[in-house]
Order: structure tokens, then sequence, then C-alpha cells
């Protein structure tokens, strides 16, 4: 009885997916956000251009992660370490939600229309582009009001911020970074194309049809790791494309590159290749960390849902039993 129970109990779907990585995306972010605000503030310094600051030039170069946190908390003390924590979480919660219910659903209906029961590795790349390109255009608003309250510690809210920076420099602009944005699709492609198979091969030794929220952890993490590290450079180029437009308004860099490519190329010229890869080893760390809670979340909350329709079937089907009598 119990494992029919077990094989007819509902499962959730795409929408319920969707809900539970919001949620999953939410708490990963409110826990790692100090980590996200100095890797941005570390992602956005760039040298000036004067001869004569020559000295300044290459201290900056050389700032690492322990004077990024002493600039910070000199400047604006603990609050400092969270600013644009409200945009973040709106970002991530909104982003996870748009990413898993495309996701899902784009993978529900091959697994439908091929009659099968997971996704082989092409498969789950080209779900992974169609979720990430829709979740990219989507979000990319949110993610540059976020870098400027970050960086600049805004006390307006996300929406104030995407407002006034629609009102004074163009509607345009809140898409700043959003090519880079595109490219990037590659890192939640290769981020989900490993969890997934991995996932199936756990699934598979372990004869279950659940992911426990501790391999969830490991397996996100795993994930993270190898897709943060093959796309780095584009994040930085991302972050920095998304103040150009607060820059030029001010005056300031009005010859700034507008491509990737350029600003990639200007990047290399003042900083050297190293530029490109300014604060990886605290974005590894907090991206990786990101991931890793996210996934433990979202599978955590997934099976606490399935558990509850599990639960409600069987009052159902107990409550149904007597009137049969």
């Amino acid at each position: 009885m119990s494992n029919i129970a077990k094989a007819e109990s509902p499962q959730p779907d795409a929408f319920a997916n969707a809900l539970a990585g919001a949620a999953g995306g939410a708490l990963s972010m409110a826990l790692t956000y100090p980590l996200v605000a100095v890797t941005t503030k570390m992602q956005t310094q760039v040298s000036r251009e004067t001869a004569s600051d020559e000295k300044q030039i290459e201290s900056e170069r050389k700032q690492g992660l322990l004077a990024t946190v002493k600039e910070i908390y000199r400047k604006n003390g603990i609050v400092g370490f969270f600013a644009g924590l409200e945009s973040a979480i709106i970002g991530m919660a909104f982003s996870s939600f748009v990413y898993y219910y495309c996701y899902e659903a784009s993978s529900r209906f091959i697994m439908k229309n091929t009659h099968k029961s997971s996704l082989n590795t092409a498969e789950s790349m080209l779900v992974g582009t169609v979720a990430g390109s829709i979740n990219a255009a989507a979000t990319n608003p949110f993610w540059v009001a976020n870098t400027r309250m970050t960086v600049e510690k805004s006390d307006q809210n996300t929406l104030r911020t995407i407002l006034e920076i629609s009102r004074t420099q163009g509607p345009m602009t809140l898409f700043n970074g959003l090519k880079p944005a595109l490219l990037l699709v590659i890192n939640p492609i290769i981020q989900y194309t490993v969890f997934e198979q991995l996932k199936n091969r756990v699934l598979e030794r372990r004869n279950s049809r659940t992911l426990s929220p501790s391999w969830a952890f490991v397996l996100g993490a795993l994930g993270k790791l190898v897709a943060t590290g093959t796309t780095y450079p584009y994040v930085t180029m991302k972050a920095r494309m998304h103040l150009e437009g607060k820059k030029k308004e001010n005056g300031e860099n009005l010859n700034a590159p507008n491509s990737l490519v350029s600003l990639m190329l200007e990047t290399i010229k003042k900083n050297g290749v190293s530029g490109l890869y300014r604060g990886i080893g605290l974005k590894l760390v907090q991206s990786v960390l990101t991931a890793a809670f996210l996934f433990f979340f979202k599978e955590g909350l997934l099976l606490w849902s399935i558990k509850t329709l599990r639960t409600l079937s069987l009052l159902n089907r107990r409550r149904r039993i007597p009137n049969k009598i």
C-alpha cells in the first residue's frame, strides 16, 4: 500500500519547482551577500588613466581582498557590506523563479515527447540555453540596479533605482551588460548540466526519485565551481558595463568602450590580464556557496512539498474508502 501511494503521489510541477527555486535563491543570497558586495566592489575597481597617477594605478592593481574590505568599512561601516541587499534578494528570487520555471517546463516538454525519464547532456544544454536566455533578458534591470546600489551605497529601493536610471539615462541603460549576460548563459548551462548529470548518476546509484538536500549542496557547489571558473572574465565585464551609464551621466569616461570586446581589451591594457580576474578567489567562494545553498534549500523545499502532497493524497484516499464501503 505504501509503495503504491508513493508511486502515485503527485510530484511538484514546473510552478512548484520555480517557487522552491525562488525561495532557495533568496535565502542563499541573504546568507552570502557580504561576499557578493566585496566581490562586486573588486570587479568594478578601474585604474585611473593619467600618467601622474602611476603610483595610484599600481596601488589599485595590487589592491586585494583585505584592502577592499577595509575601504568598504571605512566609508560605510558594517552596513556597507549589505548595500544593495534588497535588490539582490529580489533579483535572485525573480531570476531563480524564471530560470527554474523555464527549465522545468522545457525539460518536461522534451521528456514527454521523447518518452524519457531524464535528459541527456545535449538536451540539458539546450534546455539551459532557453531558460538562461529568457532569464538574462527578464532580470537584467534588477542586476543593473543592484550593481549601482552596491557600489554607490544608494538608500533608494530597487524600484526607485530602476525608475531613476530609466528617467535620467534612458530605459535602454537598464539593459547595459545584456550582451555579456547572454554570453554568460553558458555559465548556468555548464552549472546545471554538470548538476543534472551528476544528479542522475546519484539517483541511479541510490535508486531514488528525489535528491537529498545534502547531495544537492555538494553537486550544486561542484557545478558552480566549474561554471564560474570558466566564465569569470565575462562576469567582471558585465559588472563594469552596468556602471557605464552612470559614469557618462556624470561626465566621466565619455570615451568608454561600449562593446564587451573593447572593454576587455581596455581592461587588459590598463591592468593586464589579471584585471579580468580581479576578485576571482572570493567570487569562487561566494558563487559556489550561493549555488550550494540555493540547491540545498530548493531540494529541501521540494522534498517538503512532496511529503506534504503525499500526506494530503493519503488522507484524501482514506477519507474516500469508508464512503465506498
